[in-house]
Order: C-alpha cells, then sequence, then structure tokens
C-alpha cells in the first residue's frame, strides 16, 4: 500500500461515485454523498483487489498498467458502493426534508 495507489483509488472512486449518482437518479446521494460513498468505496476496493490480484500493487515503479488498474478498480468499486447505499437509503424511506 503506497501513498500514489491510496490517491489514485481515492480519486477512481470520487469519479465512480459521481458517475453512478449522476446515471442513476433514483439512487443519486447528492454532490457529497456520492463523493464520500464513492471515495470510501473506491479505496476499500482498490485495496481488496490489490490483495485479490498482486500485479495491480505494481512493482514498486510507476507501471502504467498498475496505476490504471487501481484508477478504474477504485472507479468501479465507488460506483458499485455508491448504488449499493443508494439503494438502501431509497428503500429506507430516503433522506428526510427539514
Amino acid at each position: 500500500m503506497d501513498f500514489t495507489s491510496l490517491a489514485l483509488q481515492l480519486l477512481g472512486g470520487l469519479g465512480g461515485g459521481n458517475a453512478a449518482g449522476k446515471a442513476l437518479p433514483n439512487l443519486d446521494l447528492g454532490p457529497l454523498g456520492n463523493s464520500i460513498t464513492g471515495a470510501a468505496g473506491g479505496i476499500a476496493g482498490g485495496q481488496l483487489l490489490q490483495a485479490l490480484i498482486p500485479a495491480i500493487s505494481g512493482a514498486g515503479g510507476l507501471d502504467v498498467g498498475a496505476l490504471a488498474g487501481n484508477f478504474f478498480g477504485g472507479g468501479v468499486t465507488g460506483a458499485i458502493v455508491t448504488a449499493i447505499v443508494g439503494y438502501v437509503m431509497q428503500t429506507m424511506g430516503g433522506p428526510r426534508k427539514a
């Protein structure tokens, strides 16, 4: 686990979470909610993928394939986590208006 991998997973998760919110408007959590769930999902999913597929972690250098794997893996898992949290929020009645 190095800083570059974490940063790419975080950025990928942010993008994936916001893309999922825009693509699935009934599961949208708003910009802040999409960003938080996407970032958390991107980092958690990216770390899980690194544990399952060691080639994604790279060989100590700046391997373009490893960087792309971290970014897109974080994006996909960020989108999945955002969609799941959005679905749970929707089935629970959604956010309440003040």
